[in-house]
């Protein structure tokens, strides 16, 4: 099995700039901010090139998924 990234994840300080950003900024597209019924799965994904996804989380919700405090994110 070849070693490959199918998606790329960024904890984002604000989910609905950076959504923005990407989507109206860079043109990337996307179904918009999805998951939002669910208490920390707020997420946005990004079509790249071939079968590569951006995905952007808020970093709160991604320090816990990963069980971490935000502040023990930074800087990492």
């Amino acid at each position: 099995m070849k070693p490959r990234i199918s998606v790329l994840t960024l904890g984002v300080s604000n989910l609905k700039r950076s959504l923005s950003f990407y989507r109206d900024g860079l043109g990337l597209p996307t179904k918009g901010i999805i998951g939002q019924e669910f208490e920390h799965g707020a997420v946005a994904f990004f079509d790249l090139s071939g079968c590569l996804k951006l995905a952007i989380f808020a970093q709160g919700n991604i320090a816990h998924d990963m069980g971490r405090k935000l502040s023990g994110l930074r800087g990492v």
